[in-house]
């Protein structure tokens, strides 16, 4: 699986960070799906590789403009560019009303249908999307706010080589029928059962992107046999003091805290307070990493903007350059 991150700011966009999105493409896939879609993130697109053409799905976390106002920009260039495949929009039911009168106020007409699909209605019975078995819970923020679980079952089994050595099973074609699970038949009659020769299958791989939220503990269940949390930390804790008595939005403590509790081995922080700024003043981006590095010892990652990861098949996430 692959993440890429469009936007990590909070808000508004600063020169270095625009507005959230994250795109997650399934291993083997040429379809992604593209998790909250803040203002600026299709002109994100134009540095990347990802085609708006193979885009299988989007779904939005939360109505607030950070997370949602570049959709209908983002559909126009879509069908300006001459798609016609259907679009999946998962989101609060009122991002169908955001998304239809854009258009109509616009005299925006697309070349291909949408459909949306109310997550809160849906209870649990999202689609699969581009290879990715999609759940959701809902999270505590001003308004209603989902993270989104992405799992990528791997069905692909390796051969033991070791095993059919002991078996007498010749390289060739025989190979190929047990790798697709087959039972084969020797020259002497043997018969080679495909589960003998099989390594054992991988674990899914799963990662869980989480919108606006204040109580990361709401995310205990989605994050069971997740490998990657992707979270916001938009303040540090005496940061979020002077904000006010109810942020609604996490810290980077409360969050690597409940990574650390719930076993989570990656965790990826997004969505910064335009506060943290990355020159050398108070407060700055650093303060978030050791806020959050005295909480959690696993592997942390602080997204930056066009930022790469790959979670690979055996659920080690490494930065891609």
């Amino acid at each position: 699986m692959r993440i890429h991150f469009l936007g990590t700011s909070s808000g508004v966009p600063t020169r270095e960070r625009s507005l959230s999105g994250v795109a997650v493409r399934g291993g083997g896939q040429r379809g992604w799906l593209l998790v909250d879609c803040g203002e600026g993130t299709q002109h994100r697109l134009l540095h990347t590789r990802l085609s708006l053409a193979t885009l299988e799905g989007v779904c939005i976390t939360h109505c607030h403009g950070d997370h949602c106002l570049g959709l209908p920009g983002l559909l126009g260039t879509a069908s300006m560019e001459g798609r016609q495949a259907p679009l999946t929009i998962i989101g609060p039911a009122d991002i169908r009303e955001l998304v239809t009168r854009s258009l109509a106020l616009t005299d925006s007409n697309l070349g291909f249908p949408l459909r949306f699909i109310d997550v809160a209605a849906a209870a649990g019975a999202l689609p699969d999307l581009a290879g990715l078995q999609l759940e959701a819970a809902l999270l505590s923020h001003r308004i209603p706010s989902y993270a989104y679980a992405l799992t990528q079952h791997d069905a692909y089994r390796q051969l033991d080589h070791d095993r059919l050595a002991a078996a007498g099973v010749p390289r060739g074609p025989l190979w190929g029928q047990l790798q697709r699970g087959e039972d084969v038949t020797l020259h002497d009659g043997r018969i080679v059962r495909a589960g003998d020769v099989l390594e054992p299958a991988l674990s899914p791989r799963r990662i869980v992107v989480g919108g606006d939220n204040d109580t990361p503990a709401l995310l205990e269940h989605l994050c069971q046999g997740a490998q990657l949390l992707v979270h916001e930390a938009t303040y540090t804790e005496d940061v979020a003091a002077r904000v006010g008595p109810a942020p609604m939005h996490s810290t980077a403590a409360r969050v690597a805290r409940f990574a650390r509790e719930a076993g989570l081995p990656h965790l990826i922080l997004t969505h910064f307070s335009p506060r943290y700024g990355n020159a050398h003043r108070s407060p700055h981006i650093g303060d978030i990493e050791a806020e959050a590095r005295a909480e959690y010892d696993g592997a942390l990652f602080l997204a930056r903007d066009l930022d790469r990861y790959e979670l690979d098949a055996s659920g080690t996430l490494q930065p891609l350059a």
